[in-house]
C-alpha cells in the first residue's frame, strides 16, 4: 500500500488550557496520549499485509507522552482513524460514568443524552495523504483550514472552572429542568449533596462521610468533560480504562502554595516552567524532504520521546517535578513540600528554591542538546505568589513561553507574578543569562537596590522612557531615542566577567537581544532609535526582574 497518511485532531491547547488543578492537567495530558494511542493501534490493526506502519511518532506502544500529530506510512481512511479515535474516547466516557454511577447509586440519573452528546461532538479529526512525506502533511494543513465541529449546547448553570458548560450531576438532563423556569437556587441543595458524596467516595469514603476535598472539592462544579479529566486519574477508574493506562504514581498534595489557617502556616512561592521546541514543524518539513525521510523522522521522533521520558525521570527531586513531558513538550513546578514552614525557615526555603532553580534553568539549554536533534528551546519561567490562581499561573507560563517565542526564540522569559495579578518579566538569549549574575553595586555587593532606585530616578525626570514598540507608533515616535544613559548605568553595574555595552547596532549585538525586530518587522523597523528603545526597555526589565528574583 503506498502513499502516506497525516492525521491529527483538535481541540488540543483548548482541552488542556481548561484546567484549574494539576491532577486536572494531568489528566488532560493523559487523555490526548490515550486517543493517540487508539489511532496508532488502528495502524497495527489495519496492517494485515506488512504495508503500513506509523513513522512518527517512535515506540507508538508507549501511551504516556504520545503526541496528537501522526504520521503513517501507507493509506489509512478517515473513517477507520475517526472510528478508533471515538471508540477510545466513548470508552473513557463509558468507564468514568459507569465508576460514578456504580458509587453513587443511590441517586437516579437522567444525564444520558449530555454524555452522549460530548462523546459525540468533542472532537474534530483531520486527515491528509500524498504520495509523499511533505504531500501528505501539506494535504493535512490544508483540510485542517476547515472545520467539521459542533459544539454542546447547555442550558442554565455553568461549571466553576470553565464558566460556559454545564455542571455535571445526576439530574443534568432532567424532563422538568425547563430553562425557562430553571432556578439554579432551587437545585443548589441537590447539588450540594451530589458533589460531597461524589467527593468523598473520590477518596474512598463512604457516601455519608465527610470530604476532605483531596481528589475533588465538594464546592467544585465541573462539567462532563472537566469531570472525566479529573476521574482518569484515579487509579480505580485508570484500571477499568485499561491495564496499560498510566497512572498517576503520586498526587500533588505535596505542592504547598495556599496558606494553613489550622497549622497557621504562610503560603508559599512557587516556580512554574513550560517550553518546548523552536520551529519544530519546519524541522520536520525539512527532514520530510530530505533522503530517507521515513528513517529520519522516525529516528527524530524517538530521540524527541526519549529525551522527554529522560527529562521527567533525571529532574531533581529536591527542586520539585515533571508535571508531564510530551516529546518536546514539557511543564514542570518547582516547589519544596517541606509542610508546616514559618518564618526564617521558610524565607530560607523560598531563597534556596530562587537560586537552585536560576542554577537549573542555566543549565537547561545543555540538557536539551541531549536529544542530538538541531533545534533550539523557548522557556517561560514563572514565579508565582501563593494567591495566583492555578489556572492563572498556567496562563502566564504560556504567555511567558509564547514571548519567548515571539522575541526570536531560543531564549527564557523570567515572569514574577505577585498576588496582585501584577507582574515583571525580562525576556533574553540563553547565551546572554550570566548577565543576571553579573551584577555589582558600587559598594561591592549584590544589592540591587541601588539600581532599582537609579532607575526610579532616572525615569521620574524623563532621562529615560520606556515606549512599547508596536506597529501602532510611527517612526517619529522613536526620533530622538538614545540608549547611551542606560548602557553607561549598565556599564557601571554589570562589570565583572562581561565585555560593556558599547553599540546597540544591527547586526551586533541588536541581532542577539532583539531578533524579532528582525524577523517580524519589515526593514523600517531596523534603524538605531527602535533598536536603542528595545534596549531601554530590555534594560528596565533586567533591573525590575532582578530587583525581585534576585535581590
Amino acid at each position: 500500500m503506498s502513499g502516506y497518511t497525516a492525521t491529527t485532531f483538535a481541540p488540543v491547547q483548548g482541552f488542556i488550557e481548561k484546567s484549574r488543578k494539576l491532577r486536572d492537567l494531568y489528566g488532560a495530558s493523559l487523555i490526548l496520549s490515550y486517543l493517540s494511542r487508539q489511532i496508532t493501534n488502528a495502524v497495527e490493526t489495519q496492517n494485515t499485509g506488512q504495508s503500513m506502519s506509523v513513522i512518527c511518532p517512535g515506540d507508538p506502544n508507549s501511551t504516556k507522552g504520545l503526541p496528537n500529530r501522526i504520521l503513517i506510512q501507507g493509506r489509512l481512511s478517515e473513517d477507520t482513524i475517526r472510528q478508533a479515535l471515538f471508540n477510545g474516547w466513548s470508552h473513557l466516557l463509558r468507564e468514568c460514568r459507569g465508576w460514578v454511577e456504580g458509587k453513587l447509586s443511590n441517586h437516579d440519573y437522567h444525564w444520558d443524552r449530555q454524555w452522549t452528546l460530548w462523546q459525540n461532538h468533542s472532537w474534530e479529526v483531520f486527515c491528509g495523504w500524498g504520495e509523499s512525506i511533505p504531500e501528505a502533511m501539506y494535504d493535512l494543513e490544508r483540510r485542517k483550514l476547515g472545520r467539521d465541529w459542533s459544539a454542546v449546547n447547555w442550558i442554565g448553570e455553568s461549571s466553576s472552572l470553565s464558566g460556559t458548560d454545564a455542571i455535571a450531576w445526576n439530574e443534568l438532563g432532567s424532563s422538568y429542568r425547563n430553562p425557562k423556569e430553571l432556578r439554579y437556587s432551587q437545585e443548589k441543595e441537590k447539588i450540594d449533596r451530589f458533589y460531597q458524596q461524589l467527593a468523598a467516595v473520590l477518596e474512598g469514603k463512604g457516601i455519608d462521610d465527610i470530604p476532605e476535598g483531596k481528589f475533588l472539592d465538594p464546592s467544585e462544579r465541573v462539567s462532563i468533560p472537566e469531570l472525566v479529566k479529573r476521574l482518569v486519574t484515579h487509579p480505580q477508574i485508570a484500571r477499568r480504562i485499561s491495564d496499560n493506562f498510566p497512572q498517576l504514581d503520586r498526587n500533588f498534595s505535596d505542592v504547598i502554595r495556599r496558606p494553613n489557617p489550622e497549622t497557621q502556616t504562610p503560603g508559599r512561592w512557587t516556580g512554574w516552567f513550560m517550553g518546548d521546541g523552536d520551529k519544530v514543524g519546519d524541522h520536520l518539513k525539512q527532514l520530510g524532504d530530505g533522503d530517507n525521510a521515513d528513517r529520519t523522522l522516525k529516528e527524530f521522533s524517538e530521540a524527541m520521546r526519549n529525551w522527554g521520558k529522560q527529562f521527567e525521570q533525571d529532574f531533581p527531586r529536591d527542586l520539585g517535578r515533571v508535571i508531564y513531558a510530551g516529546g518536546d513538550d514539557f511543564l514542570g513546578v518547582v516547589y519544596d513540600s517541606t509542610p508546616d514552614l514559618t518564618g526564617e525557615a521558610l524565607q530560607d526555603s523560598t531563597q534556596r528554591l530562587k537560586v537552585n532553580s536560576w542554577n537549573w534553568l542555566q543549565q537547561l539549554p545543555a540538557k536539551w542538546q541531549d536529544h542530538g536533534q538541531d533545534i533550539n528551546l523557548s522557556v517561560g519561567f514563572v514565579w508565582a505568589g501563593h494567591s495566583v490562581p492555578q489556572r492563572d499561573i498556567l496562563q502566564h507560563c504560556r504567555e511567558a513561553e509564547r514571548r519567548s517565542k515571539n522575541w526570536g526564540r531560543d531564549r527564557l522569559t523570567l515572569r514574577v507574578v505577585f498576588n496582585s495579578g501584577q507582574f515583571v518579566q525580562w525576556t533574553c538569549p540563553w547565551h546572554y543569562l550570566s548577565i543576571l549574575d553579573c551584577y555589582c553595586d558600587r559598594d561591592g555587593g549584590q544589592n540591587w537596590g541601588h539600581l532599582y532606585n537609579d532607575m526610579a530616578q532616572l525615569k521620574a525626570r524623563h532621562a529615560l522612557e520606556i515606549i512599547s514598540i508596536s506597529e501602532e507608533l510611527d517612526d517619529a515616535s522613536f526620533a530622538d531615542v538614545d540608549a547611551s544613559i542606560a548602557m553607561a548605568i549598565a556599564n557601571i553595574y554589570f562589570q565583572p566577567n562581561r565585555e560593556p555595552f558599547t553599540q546597540i547596532e544591527p547586526g551586533t549585538l541588536g541581532n542577539h537581544l532583539f531578533r524579532e525586530l528582525f524577523e517580524s518587522n519589515s526593514s523600517e523597523y531596523r534603524d538605531r532609535h527602535h533598536l536603542h528603545q528595545a534596549f531601554i526597555n530590555w534594560f528596565d526589565e533586567l533591573v525590575s526582574l532582578g530587583w525581585y528574583l534576585k535581590h
